[in-house]
């Protein structure tokens, strides 16, 4: 494996450059970076420890950094050091700019102010996990999104990522033997969607947590028939009521969501806009 220092310099939480980079250096098989995170740098004297620590450490520098004094110092020392250095939003700004003949701002961190989009998603938090697992069934019909699937197939963290999108998502488990609550089947306003999964990789999976907690389940809990006729049903019940179903075998929680969003956007005739 190839190691090489990768400087990521942000004037605000770092969020965004962290993304991009992570995005990008997924493609290499054969490096490993060195990572030196540097968030939150808004002054000269913050950019000159950024600065110190890439002469201690050189290597490509991905940056985030509007305010044009700062970042100048920052451009002129990684040219000083012989280091590249890749203002990441620069392209798409340009971009945008000229496309729309506007003149952009520099104000950083600007994504996180507190404005109504931010307190829609924790209010989306706040019910995602008051009603997770079937709870707090009686205002279920106030949900965007409602999540139907046996046990171990990503309800819980597809509903906290969805949340986090600002969508309230509530999540209903089905149990061999146990009919669904009345009131999943009463809701009109939401989305329903139905996860499925493999039964090979689901038994795996069952089994495998059952170690790992010592839990007393009953063996059919984790027995490949039983979880494989769990399936079945699962899929009769999503057929029958007619609701997209989601396969997560093979995808990742945010490929999973991504797939939900779009199928809540033709649900609710918006448009990808309508959803941050």
């Amino acid at each position: 494996m190839k190691k090489f220092h990768l400087h990521l310099v942000s004037d605000a939480t770092g969020e965004t450059l962290t993304s991009v980079a992570r995005a990008c250096l997924v493609q290499f098989d054969t490096v490993d970076p060195i990572t030196h995170p540097w968030w939150l740098v808004r002054t000269e004297k913050q950019v000159a420890r950024v600065i110190n620590g890439i002469e201690a450490n050189p290597g490509i520098v991905l940056a985030t950094v509007l305010d044009g004094g700062v970042r100048g110092l920052l451009e002129e020392a990684c040219r000083h050091l012989h280091v590249p250095f890749v203002p990441v939003l620069d392209p798409v700004m340009a971009s945008l700019a000229g496309y729309l003949e506007v003149e952009f701002g520099s104000q950083p961190g600007r994504q996180h102010v507190l404005d109504a989009e931010y307190f829609r998603r924790i209010d989306a938090m706040h019910y995602t996990l008051a009603h997770d697992d079937g709870q707090m069934l009686h205002d279920l019909n106030s949900a965007d999104v409602i999540l139907v699937g046996i046990s171990r197939t990503s309800k819980t963290p597809t509903c906290m990522y969805l949340a986090n999108r600002g969508l309230k998502a509530a999540n209903i488990p089905l149990v061999p033997g146990i009919e669904p609550p009345p009131e999943l089947f009463e809701a009109k306003k939401p989305l329903i969607v139905g996860l499925t999964k493999e039964a090979k990789g689901l038994s795996d999976i069952r089994r495998s947590r059952l170690k790992l907690l010592n839990h007393d389940k009953p063996a059919d809990y984790a027995d490949f028939e039983k979880v494989q006729e769990e399936v079945i049903m699962a899929r009769r019940l999503f057929t029958r009521m007619n609701w997209p179903v989601i396969d997560v075998s093979r995808r990742s929680i945010e490929e999973a969501s991504a797939a939900i969003l779009q199928h809540y956007i033709r649900h609710t005739g918006g448009t990808p806009e309508s959803v941050v």
